[in-house]
């Protein structure tokens, strides 16, 4: 088994990642970036807190602040509105931030070439997530055409996208059968001390706790 640079956002979705990675990695590196948004560093406190549980070392935190001066969505821009949660709210939701996970990947994809790493894992959602147009299947297929095409030969770098086809419900089960620490978790968009609980991704975080039968163990402003 090879080693694997993992994204890790402190969210819940790249814990549960990070737990099937380990199960198919010797060793695991993790990658957390920092981009402007809103919970900028109470993300940063739930990777750091996750990656202290699984005792793991080798970590880059990256800053890429420009994103925010680029900005285009309600998580980088303080004069976009984040408008209320709605789980079936239609087409692309302004809490995108324009082509971020290319961004992202494109970060992991140095440092994986660099520690000779074979995969790159996210916790990206296709088919129970908030329609961001890089969290597809056909987005990940394409960058790693990309990978291949700018990488040394023998670099062999691939993404790994273990929960693309998963809903929420099967995350947390997937999750809880593998004892994550879900506590030490973050997916509010816009709160760092108490959980909004009425933001999309607190939406949806909820509603998979919900349907999987399983107590979310955070707590939250409004439930």
């Amino acid at each position: 088994m090879a080693t694997a640079v993992c994204l890790v956002s402190g969210g819940m979705d790249s814990l549960v990642a990070l737990a099937l990675a380990r199960q198919q990695s010797s060793e695991n590196a993790l990658l957390h970036v920092n981009y402007g948004h809103l919970t900028e560093s109470r993300e940063l406190k739930a990777f750091t807190d996750i990656a202290d549980y699984y005792g793991i070392r080798r970590r880059l935190i990256v800053d890429i602040g420009y994103l925010r001066e680029i900005g285009g969505s309600a998580l980088t821009d303080p004069s976009i509105p984040l408008p209320p949660g709605r789980v079936d709210r239609p087409g692309i939701p302004v809490s995108y931030v324009p082509f971020r996970n290319a961004n992202l990947l494109a970060i992991a994809t140095s440092w994986a070439e660099v520690l000779h790493a074979g995969q790159i894992y996210i916790g990206a959602v296709e088919e129970d997530s908030s329609g961001y147009p890089d969290c597809r299947e056909a987005f990940f297929r394409a960058f790693n055409l990309v990978i291949a095409q700018g990488t040394k030969p023998e670099s062999r770098i691939e993404i790994m996208a273990p929960l693309l086809h998963m809903t929420k419900k099967q995350i947390v089960q997937t999750g809880a059968a593998l004892n994550v620490p879900f506590h030490l978790t973050w997916s509010c968009y816009c709160a760092s001390d108490l959980a909004c609980g009425a933001c999309d991704s607190c939406l949806l975080r909820l509603k998979g706790f919900s349907e999987a039968g399983v107590l979310d163990p955070i707590a939250y402003a409004a439930r």
